[in-house]
């Protein structure tokens, strides 16, 4: 509890740290070394967790939202981020990519069916993941999610974040000319892949700033010229790389469109009132005739893991399942 203002932090929600009991690098035979750990109880229930970005890379944090005397908690370092290697390369990295990595992982691990828990484009990945393999799926916990359709694209990166944030979007604008505005993905994508190595990071810590700064409700300024470079490199250089490519879907819209592959899979679906990345319009057309679906709406929550409602939504959400096997297995 913060007492000075009287309100709980996302940390008060969650389980103790917890220390992997496991972790190997998968070497997938294309270049690609991808770094997975195991917390928990080996013998749990298998939780995949999928990171967002692409390009956010795990944390320790994200260990903490399951019971780890009953989950057996898997996660990754996708393609091109984090302890994964080559580290910032989008050669071979694709949406098709990492699905192919995840099934990989569930083979080399012996594991049958994940619950899967992703936000923002972990909930993209778990959503693609889940129509195409939908057998190896036992359930989905989502967060802040993200279709990624050109409409969503369009909200962020062209201008409708930036009428409640003008400030901070006079700031992320300002570093591409008058005359390539029409298309700031496209803007940066050519600054973000120049060659130049101080060019690019520049672009980097402004683009990934830019999502940063408004990723709570609570968080106020600009990140452009903060961070670690490493990091806002490689985060920046694969969000742009999958955006530019439509998230490597056939068509704007694939996932909705493909939808009623996994209306047989039960669904938690939590969702920040004020999650100016990923607004709420995209979790209620997911929910939208998905009986096995349930969507929580957090008021005065924003788009971050971190938010003290949206811990607090997901802890609850697998300590629900966790009530629900129990029964099952009683």
């Amino acid at each position: 509890m913060d007492h000075r203002s009287g309100q709980k932090r996302a940390h008060d929600y969650l389980y103790p740290p917890v220390e992997p009991f496991d972790q190997r690098v998968l070497d997938m035979g294309d270049g690609h070394r991808i770094y997975v750990e195991q917390c928990g109880n080996p013998d749990g229930i298998p939780v995949l967790v999928l990171h967002g970005g692409p390009g956010g890379g795990c944390s320790p944090a994200m260990r903490r939202y399951f019971d780890p005397s009953v989950y057996r908690v898997v996660l990754f370092d996708q393609r091109g981020c984090g302890r994964s290697r080559p580290h910032a390369s989008v050669d071979l990295n694709t949406t098709w990519h990492l699905i192919s990595d995840i099934e990989v992982i569930r083979t080399t691990l012996n594991i049958t069916q994940f619950i899967l828990f992703g936000g923002s484009w972990g909930a993209t990945l778990a959503l693609i993941y889940a129509i195409s393999h939908p057998d190896r799926v036992r359930h989905l916990v989502l967060r802040g999610v993200f279709l990624a359709t050109q409409a969503e694209l369009a909200w962020f990166y062209g201008g409708g974040a930036g009428a409640f944030y003008p400030d901070l979007w006079a700031r992320f604008v300002g570093l591409i000319p008058d005359a390539e505005r029409n298309d700031l993905i496209a803007a940066y994508h050519r600054r973000l892949f120049g060659g130049d190595l101080a060019a690019e990071t520049q672009a980097a810590r402004i683009w990934a700033g830019w999502e940063n700064a408004l990723a709570s409700v609570a968080s106020e300024g600009f990140l452009g010229g903060e961070g670690p470079a490493e990091y806002a490199r490689a985060f920046a250089r694969l969000e742009n790389h999958y955006f530019v490519n439509a998230a490597f879907l056939e068509n704007d819209g694939w996932i909705l469109q493909n939808r009623s592959r996994i209306a047989h899979i039960s669904a938690d679906i939590v969702q920040g009132r004020l999650d100016m990345i990923c607004p709420p319009i995209s979790a209620s057309k997911l929910a939208d005739g998905w009986d096995k679906a349930r969507l929580k709406i957090v008021p005065m929550a924003g788009h971050a893991l971190s938010e003290p409602g949206i811990s607090e939504a997901l802890v609850a959400a697998m300590d629900a399942l966790r009530a629900q096997v129990q029964r099952n297995a009683s």
